[in-house]
């Protein structure tokens, strides 16, 4: 069997050299794209020692059992492949419903990563998982890189310094990894998240939580955040204008999966905070928490960096890769039986992700 890598439109590679093997025992060929993971720091030379075969787009689509992406290809790559070729890549149907009816027209079996169940039998394979991690680290190192001040307190001859302030609304994946690593810097962290499981994770990590009563419950989410009513978001956000007139740093990663992201942080508390401070928002792509964000820009209101970035990962595209590349074997593995395609319909996983 074939699995086809593509050099595409992003820092990122979907397969690394260091993994291929892994690939192999379950009986596939590594075919890459010449120079598709140059940007993520891998050579054409290390796929070729690790039994990978570099080639041509072309050839790829022509002959790939197994098409893997971050960004969902184009029609006119689509129609080069083979009848029912596995296409696996993020192809968002939760944001844009039209994209089944798309894929409907190409005689391709497609799945799509964002749509895999986030059970704990799949926490191996749940790519969004993986690459808030890296977003939630990121993110801080973005601040920290247009902060004009320092994290940790500081005790010189020449005087003290004290420690910076941080506050990350949404305790997810992304939110946890922010808390810890705005700590290790020597920042006092606060944070915030309606779910009823994130106060302990918080607090685990030394970060205070900031308590705001009336969430819905999210037991039933399936780890995602869920809708809140006006009021509670009303509160939260009088909640936030409170810290924030303190805040050095302000981390949002409040997302509702469909939907456009909630605004917690209006412009006029955006008008409030200290001169110099900096907001990431890692929620721009669907809107942003902040009322001022604009995706994919860095830019500046009365004295207050606002960094509007949904796709951070892809600036750390080393590690991200491999971890990516990590969770495309866990999900080939259940896929595969004796060294062949075999789709169990009866399995959540594969039949969730799956979008014919």
């Amino acid at each position: 069997m074939i699995l086809g890598i593509l050099n595409e439109n992003d820092q990122r590679v979907a397969i690394v050299p260091q993994l291929i093997k892994k690939f192999q025992k379950l009986n596939f060929e590594v075919w890459i794209e010449s120079k598709a993971g140059e940007s993520a720091n891998y050579s054409d030379a290390e796929y070729e020692a690790a039994n990978g075969k570099v080639t041509n787009k072309e050839e790829i689509l022509s002959n790939a059992d197994v098409l893997v992406t971050y960004q969902p290809p184009s029609g006119a790559d689509l129609r080069q492949l083979k009848s029912k070729t596995l296409v696996i890549s993020l192809f968002a149907p939760y944001i844009d419903d039209s994209v089944v009816e798309h894929l409907k027209q190409f005689d391709i079996i497609p799945f799509s990563l964002d749509m895999i169940p986030r059970t704990t039998i799949a926490q191996s394979m749940d790519v969004l998982s993986s690459m808030a991690s890296v977003a939630g680290y990121r993110a801080v190192l973005e601040a920290a890189n247009y902060l004009p001040r320092y994290f940790p307190m500081l005790i010189t001859a020449a005087g003290s310094i004290k420690p910076c302030s941080v506050v990350i609304l949404g305790a997810g994946v992304a939110g946890l990894q922010a808390i810890a690593t705005a700590k290790r810097l020597g920042a006092v962290v606060e944070a915030s998240d309606p779910r009823a499981a994130a106060r302990e994770e918080v607090l685990s990590l030394g970060a205070k939580f900031i308590e705001v009563e009336g969430a819905k419950d999210d037991s039933a989410a399936g780890g995602y955040a869920v809708e809140q009513s006006k009021d509670f978001l009303e509160r939260q956000k009088a909640h936030v204008q409170e810290r924030a007139m303190k805040a050095d740093i302000i981390i949002t990663t409040a997302q509702v999966r469909g939907r456009k992201a909630p605004i917690l942080i209006p412009a006029s508390t955006v008008e409030k905070m200290k001169t110099g401070s900096v907001i990431v928002d890692l929620a721009a792509s669907t809107g942003g928490n902040c009322e001022l964000t604009q995706d994919g820009k860095v830019i500046k209101h009365n004295g207050i960096t606002i960094i509007g970035d949904s796709n951070l990962a892809a600036k750390m595209p080393t590690d991200s890769s491999f971890l990516f590349s990590n969770n495309i074997h866990n999900y080939l593995k259940i896929m595969v039986k004796d060294g062949k395609i075999d789709l169990d319909w009866e399995n959540e996983i594969i039949a969730k992700s799956c979008l014919k």
